[in-house]
């Protein structure tokens, strides 16, 4: 039995997905076309396209949108021959990328495009970051990145926004990880990598031109349990520097509420570096930054509330097993000695799972207060949130209270 799920792992399914695909929209006598091709790879003599679909037994294609335009409003799309992650380059691949592979990378770039000015490593696991930094080498913001949540980044896509060196190469291949994306792999690296006989390892050129897709739509689609289909245009977030963001201020029963203090120069810079990431989060979400690395990140929650509290729980569990690493070289849940546990546990507990001084990130409104006090209550400093709610004036209430600082971005974000 073992042997055959195994197996079930290892399989390529062949799919009968067509090699062309042509999708239209059609309003009286005006038809606009997208027409897409679909994408294979040969690799040990097998040329496939993905090797199965979310799980074995669900088969799957990739397509490029190779023409046409389409325009609904006054948004188009994003146009033909702008290839990102629809247009791989499997410079080392021990076996056929999966849709999950693809889905991964293109969810780290689809944060990895915000961040262009400096060294950025964003780690994807299940199609959420695990952990995502910026730094002044590629080696140390994949450090960072890595340590965020080490556990999580077992056998995660790791995403890159400049060529590879051989510093960064080395630490990556002391670690397990599926797939490797960069725009390019300095001379050596490969040699590293080789070593790794299952790491993908994926080149995409257009990653030195990822800041031209920052502001772009696609058309997503959504198939319903009957068929049907929900189309809508992707995400854009609106708030991209500070001029775009609002000192929180509302009013309630004809009092108006403001926030003391403006944020500085950088728990802004926080703020927007966490907010940007949050785009690419399924929600609800709140998570936790702090010097433009991932604290605790908290995905996929019915209530708010309870993702912030998800959140500040891992980054506790988080900072336990990265001291315990470092200090012992094995994770926390391996460690015996209570007297070495009590010592990570108070170190962790003084410093409050390392959010004091974090910014706490919310894709949508506080509903209550409740939400806010959360973070608070373990020290951070600054609050970025959409606003909107009918009890604003809570948040702020509690913000004020203990000196944090709250902006809002006026957008939701949420992502399903």
């Amino acid at each position: 039995m073992t042997e055959n799920l195994k197996k079930m792992y290892t399989t390529i399914m062949d799919d009968h997905f067509t090699p062309k695909m042509e999708i239209s929209f059609i309003d009286h006598d005006k038809r606009q076309t997208l027409f897409y091709e679909k994408v294979a790879w040969t690799i040990d003599n097998v040329k496939k396209g993905l090797r199965y679909g979310e799980n074995p037994g669900q088969e799957a294609a990739l397509y490029r949108l190779v023409n046409g335009n389409l325009i609904l409003g006054e948004i188009e799309t994003i146009q033909p021959g702008k290839y990102l992650a629809s247009d791989i380059e499997l410079l080392q691949s021990g076996k056929h990328p999966g849709k999950t592979n693809l889905t991964d990378a293109d969810n780290a770039l689809n944060i990895l495009r915000y961040f262009t000015d400096k060294p950025t490593v964003v780690i994807v696991k299940h199609n959420n970051p695990c952990g995502v930094a910026q730094s002044d080498s590629l080696e140390n913001a994949y450090k960072k990145a890595y340590m965020a949540d080490r556990i999580a980044a077992f056998g995660g896509c790791i995403a890159v926004n400049i060529p590879v060196d051989m510093a960064t190469a080395e630490s990556i291949s002391k670690q397990y990880a599926e797939v490797v994306v960069a725009q390019d792999f300095e001379e050596g690296v490969m040699n590293i990598f080789e070593k790794k006989k299952n790491l993908r390892v994926i080149r995409i050129d257009n990653i030195n031109r990822l800041q031209t897709f920052v502001g772009k739509r696609c058309v997503e689609f959504k198939s319903l349990i009957d068929g049907g289909i929900i189309a809508q245009w992707s995400f854009v977030p609106s708030a991209r520097s500070i001029k775009d963001l609002i000192l929180a201020e509302c009013e309630y029963k004809g009092k108006t509420y403001k926030i003391n203090r403006k944020p500085t120069d950088r728990e802004y810079d926080n703020m927007l570096f966490g907010w940007l990431v949050e785009s690419g989060i399924t929600s609800n979400s709140v998570i936790y930054v702090k010097d433009n690395v991932t604290v605790g990140i908290g995905t996929g929650e019915q209530d708010r509330v309870g993702v912030a509290e998800i959140a500040r729980d891992k980054a506790y569990r988080k900072l336990c097993d990265r001291y315990c690493f470092e200090m012992h070289g094995i994770p926390y849940n391996n460690l015996k000695e209570r007297d070495k546990k009590e010592e990570i546990d108070n170190r962790v507990t003084d410093e409050k799972g390392g959010m004091i001084g974090a910014t706490m990130v919310s894709d949508a409104f506080f509903p209550f207060r409740d939400g806010v006090d959360v973070g608070i209550r373990e020290g951070i400093t600054s609050v970025i949130q959409p606003g909107g709610s009918f009890n604003d004036y809570q948040s702020i209430e509690a913000c004020n209270e203990a000196g944090v600082t709250m902006v809002y971005t006026g957008q939701r974000s949420f992502k399903h």
